[in-house]
């Protein structure tokens, strides 16, 4: 292949991926902006705080203090960045953070991503009740494992000033879903970009290949490499985005899919999220195995489901 061909077809690949890539950039921006504005306006209201106290009396019966359910709520509504801002201002000890952390990490920004991944074609509800559920088991579980007096120094930062005007709530939004709405356009164009130019070279077997026992383990075809990839280096969101432009192309099936949203709603973002929760002094080894474990069960669990539904509905099929 020769250098002029080479540059052809990377700009083939590039200008072939842009169109698909603004237009997902557009909706998930579009759906961004104003989840953002409502759940600041709801916070400033005490509306979620009216709500953790309603829920406090659940996150007693799994060892945590009462007040921990406002850090749910955050991590539910928000990002990870903010549940750690709300932890630092409530004192917790190193084994409730310790449980928080895993929780946040499997169910956070609830309203977007769930978003995003309906629009791959499976159920927001369904991934939404899934992620809630799935983190109330892992932090059950955790009460089990962990030691009653579990030591471990925790790196918090200062705890941040809370809007007290509708101006500091305008404010305080526009400095957020600004460079978050400009960071979503651009992670978003050039992951399809780079997919597709993977696609054009048909590089992205090379990427399964090392991958395929791990995909084998954890219940997914090896279609869904690549994609596994992205969704634990740069979020479920971005994650979903690829997915949704892999499924218009035709390159994944629903059915891959649905195991895929299974996997990645549980355990998304083993990177950048995994990281945030790690400098403020939580151990790896807690950040990741809950989530992955967790998550390899469900997908198992989901392909049992399928099967019996199958082999069901062929034994009562009528004979021809």
């Amino acid at each position: 292949m020769g250098h002029n061909e080479t540059i052809a077809r990377l700009r083939y690949a590039a200008k072939s991926a842009l169109r698909p890539a603004w237009e997902t950039a557009v909706w998930v921006i579009k759906m961004v902006i104003p989840i953002t504005l409502g759940i600041s306006v709801l916070e400033y209201l005490g509306v979620i705080g009216w709500i953790s106290d309603l829920i406090a009396p659940l996150f007693n019966r799994i060892g945590l203090p009462g007040s921990s359910g406002l850090v749910f709520l955050t991590a539910a509504l928000s990002n990870n960045y903010a549940t750690v801002a709300v932890i630092a201002t409530l004192g917790f000890d190193y084994r409730s953070v310790v449980i928080l952390a895993v929780m946040a990490l499997i169910c956070h920004n609830l309203p977007i991503e769930s978003a995003v991944q309906h629009k791959t074609g499976v159920s927001a509800l369904g991934m939404t009740l899934l992620r809630l559920v799935t983190a109330f088991v892992a932090a059950a579980l955790l009460n089990l494992i962990l030691p009653e007096q579990m030591s471990g120094t925790l790196h918090l930062p200062a705890a941040e000033h809370l809007p007290t005007s509708w101006g500091e709530v305008a404010l305080s939004w526009i400095t957020t879903v600004v460079p978050l709405c400009l960071q979503i356009g651009v992670i978003i164009v050039v992951l399809n970009i780079i997919q597709q130019i993977l696609r054009e070279f048909r590089l992205l077997d090379l990427i399964s290949v090392p991958l395929r026992p791990f995909m084998a383990i954890f219940g997914l075809p090896r279609s869904t490499s690549f994609l596994w990839i992205i969704s634990n280096i740069v979020g479920l969101t971005y994650g979903g985005a690829a997915l949704i432009d892999e499924i218009q192309r035709g390159g994944i099936s629903r059915h891959d899919s649905l195991l895929l949203n299974t996997h990645i709603a549980i355990s998304p973002s083993l990177l950048e999220d995994t990281v945030i929760f790690y400098t403020i002094g939580i151990g790896l080894v807690w950040l990741l195995m809950p989530r992955i474990l967790l998550a390899i069960c469900a997908v198992w669990i989901l392909r049992t489901l399928q099967m019996i539904f199958i082999r069901s509905k062929s034994l009562h099929s009528p004979a021809r």
